[in-house]
């Protein structure tokens, strides 16, 4: 007589890394994409789920790597939608992004007249999907330094296991790939000044690589966000520190940009070492709230 196999019931609980895991396994073994096809399953796919998670993507001048990427972000699954926020690239960025949203509903783009700077841009983009009820909202760049294969998994942790989950450079398994020592003393000295300032528990302080419960980005109050070059990624990092929301970092490996232009400036970096004293000195607008959800 064969008799059933009983489950373990003393199974170690899985990592956050690991719930996510199977999506991206699954995201690795289909081929991604390519620009020659404009009409693939990728761009034509029905919404899984109306409204689950939209990817904002701010742009300037982009158009070498626009396309492509918004296919392969697609091509991630059907429960991701793309928003770019384009501000009046000279180069036809929009205009490309403008084409392919006349094709499908999961492509949106927002043009703006001119460059008002990244952190007003994802503000923009982050309040469009909040209005259209989208349940997560992730950013990224458009350079291809951030890989749209960790999307799922970025999505899964966000569902499954915090309330924030960050890309993460510095973090073990995660690195850069072809940066100069230069760029990287400037990022890692950057990200260990904020969070040894702020008192952050995240080691990657300035990546910009993440994706958010909309419930998260509800109360923080985006309108109160005073940042807005890539100071942003701190204040917002902080800010959901400060409202008691629980962030996760996930390796990443974080190549250069493919193709076009690196934007960081020293001002800019100076402007981020400012703001973070600044915020220190601030009094916590949440010290009262009780925001997160309870974790189980």
């Amino acid at each position: 007589m064969a008799t059933s196999q009983q489950r373990p019931t003393n199974a170690s609980p899985m990592t956050p890394e690991a719930r996510g895991q199977e999506a991206v396994d699954a995201t690795h073994r289909r081929r991604p994409p390519t620009i020659e096809e404009p009409l693939s399953e990728a761009l034509n796919a029905k919404r899984a789920t109306r409204g689950h998670c939209l990817v904002v993507v701010p742009t300037y001048n982009e158009a070498q790597n626009i396309q492509r990427l918004v296919i392969e972000i697609l091509g991630q699954g059907p429960q991701f939608d793309v928003l770019v926020v384009d501000d009046g690239s000279p180069d036809g960025t929009g205009d490309l992004v403008t084409a392919m949203a006349a094709l499908t509903p999961r492509v949106q783009i927002i043009r703006r007249p001119g460059k008002l700077g990244l952190g007003t841009a994802y503000v923009a983009g982050f309040g469009a999907g909040l209005r259209q009820g989208y349940r997560y909202l992730c950013e990224m760049d458009a350079d291809f330094s951030h890989q749209p294969r960790y999307l799922p998994v970025l999505l899964a942790v966000a569902e499954r296991a915090a309330d924030v989950a960050l890309g993460s450079r510095n973090v073990p398994g995660g690195r850069v790939e072809n940066w100069s020592w230069a760029r990287r003393l400037i990022s890692r000295g950057g990200s260990l000044y904020a969070r040894t300032i702020l008192g952050m528990p995240v080691r990657d302080c300035t990546g910009g690589f993440k994706c958010f419960r909309a419930e998260v980005l509800q109360q923080i109050d985006l309108d109160s966000i005073g940042s807005n070059g890539y100071a942003f990624q701190v204040e917002m990092n902080y800010r959901c520190h400060q409202a008691g929301f629980r962030l996760h970092e996930i390796p990443i490996v974080f190549p250069d940009r493919v193709a076009g232009q690196y934007k960081m400036s020293q001002q800019i970096v100076w402007e981020a070492a400012a703001l973070v004293l600044k915020m220190r000195l601030s009094p916590n607008p949440y010290k009262d709230l009780s925001l997160a959800r309870t974790w189980d």
